[in-house]
């Protein structure tokens, strides 16, 4: 009986020492989590209740800011801008990196060159991208885009002053920017397929596309659909494009929830709305982020 209650007692002092050192391992992080998100989060909540003199809150006003926010006439633009900078990224960029992913993965030649030469823009600095693009569309002649049109014979194009166009060109430089991230990640999961498939379908008869079709997008469909929430989170806290590439012109056509909760923040002074807004669009993605995890979820319980 006593060896028996020795030996209890040390594989709770084990478990308690195992605890121990968890939580001293995990403390550094848990006060990163709690100075640079949680209490920032919440404080911005409750600050949005309040009138701000600067990033003061000096007089509690309820959902005044809310309702200055909902009723100013560029929310319900910008709101639009933002939904539709949403739906352009699955039309321009969902699609075309899990081909690409799928292809690449076919290839018996020149691979390793083609990874490389598509992971290009991964290295690149975000802000060279953004400049770099928007040389790309700088409408004068210098303008490479319009220095191609004009090689072909046709007049210079305005482009991201066009304001029917300019957030699918903008969101053409998010994807390319993107990009390799995502096709990697599709590549990858598709590598971990069992090749018995493949020659399983392949002794039927299946060609390239019967393949894709039929075999790898059954087998990365989990991932597919979590990766629809992820990007639908991630774009619609679009900001920095807009600011660089247009400033959120012509005439606030490319002007999204992120950009406009800058300007309310630091360039108009309007602290107390920029945190409403920054409030309303938490809780949007919020509800994205939940919706996500019950995607997770029913992935990880489908495998």
């Amino acid at each position: 009986m006593g060896s028996n209650q020795n030996t209890d007692k040390k594989k709770k002092f084990q478990k308690r020492k195992q605890l121990l050192s968890a939580w001293v391992l995990l403390f550094p992080a848990v006060v990163v989590l709690y100075l640079m998100i949680w209490r920032p989060s919440i404080m911005g909540i409750v600050w949005s209740f309040f009138k701000m003199k600067g990033y003061t809150p000096v007089k509690f006003v309820g959902f005044e800011n809310y309702i200055r926010v909902v009723k100013d006439t560029q929310f319900w633009p910008v709101l639009w801008n933002t939904v539709q900078y949403v739906f352009w990224s699955f039309v321009i960029g969902f699609i075309p990196p899990v081909i690409i992913a799928f292809m690449l993965n076919e290839m018996m030649h020149f691979r390793n060159t083609l990874r490389t030469i598509i992971y290009l823009p991964a290295i690149l600095p975000g802000i060279t991208i953004l400049l770099l693009w928007y040389f790309i569309y700088y409408p004068s002649q210098t303008g490479m885009l319009n220095m191609l049109l004009m090689k072909f014979g046709f007049e210079p194009y305005i482009w991201l002053n066009d304001a029917r166009f300019t957030i699918l060109f903008i969101v053409v430089e998010m994807t390319w920017a993107g990009f390799p991230g995502t096709m990697f990640l599709y590549y990858t999961t598709i590598q971990g397929i069992d090749t018995t498939l493949y020659e399983a379908a392949t002794i039927d008869g299946a060609g390239l596309w019967r393949r894709f079709y039929h075999v790898a997008i059954p087998q990365i469909s989990g991932l597919l659909v979590l990766n629809i929430v992820r990007q639908l989170i991630a774009v619609f806290q679009v900001m920095q494009e807009p600011m660089v590439m247009t400033g959120g012109g012509p005439n606030g056509a490319s002007t999204s929830l992120g950009y406009q909760l800058y300007q309310y923040g630091f360039v108009q002074g309007r602290v107390g709305q920029a945190l409403a807004l920054g409030t309303i669009v938490f809780l949007i993605l919020i509800l994205a982020t939940c919706f996500y995890f019950y995607l997770n979820k029913k992935v990880e319980d489908n495998q």
